[in-house]
């Protein structure tokens, strides 16, 4: 192997071949292009998989759970209380069911989650307990038919939402970051109190109950 200056850089002489070797020049070796490619590659991969769990966060985040809650029915079913809760992903029943059919044609509905209250004996009182507590949406609900017997401290026991029924009077309060929450009677009604129920709207950072007022169809 020899070497010989020429004009505008340094030749190699190698079997027989002249090689121009320039100042300053890069090989383009091609291992190197292929493991440039695989990093690229790699690094799109990443984008991807991140860019995809904050899309997936962001959309949990938002995502929004309706609950349907009803009590006090006593045996009657308005076809506005249907109305009402068509569309929500589960129903509770905070008590005073009334008839079991009442139940079934809420299950046409959504998934349900009932207890008895203080009118509910026979089956309905063997089948329904008098308090549950079941979680939707990554909330903790207790429900009960009467909120004067409450036994436990929700905000404690880690409870976000306490659902009672009893008194026919809706109610929304919150109290040491608990949502209490009396829908009202959907049933016949009693006195001058109105005919209600509620939905509650569920996201990973906020509640939204309403008070659904049943009263202006009759």
């Amino acid at each position: 192997m020899g070497f010989r200056r020429s004009i505008g850089g340094l030749h190699r002489q190698a079997a027989g071949q002249l090689i121009e070797v320039r100042p300053g020049a890069r090989s383009r070796h091609p291992s190197f292009s292929f493991s440039l490619w695989v990093l690229t590659l790699a690094v799109l991969c990443v984008i991807e998989i991140v860019g995809h769990a904050v899309r997936s966060r962001i959309e949990g985040y938002c995502a929004v759970l309706k609950i349907g809650i009803i009590s006090d029915t006593h045996g009657l079913l308005r076809p506005e209380a249907e109305q009402g809760l068509a569309g929500v992903a589960h129903i509770i029943h905070a008590g005073d069911i009334g008839r079991a059919d009442v139940l079934v044609r809420l299950r046409r509905i959504a998934p349900v989650t009932a207890i008895r209250g203080n009118i509910d004996t026979g089956d309905l009182a063997k089948r329904y307990p008098d308090t549950q507590v079941v979680r939707l949406g990554e909330r903790s609900f207790y429900v009960l038919h009467d909120l004067q017997q409450l036994q436990i401290d929700p905000a404690v026991c880690g409870i976000d939402v306490v659902v009672s029924g009893h008194s026919h009077r809706p109610r929304i309060e919150t109290i040491d970051g608990v949502l209490y929450l009396n829908p009202g009677s959907a049933g016949p009604r009693r006195f001058k109190l109105p005919i209600t129920l509620a939905t509650l709207e569920l996201t990973a950072s906020d509640l939204q109950p309403v008070i659904h007022d049943l009263s202006r169809a009759e």
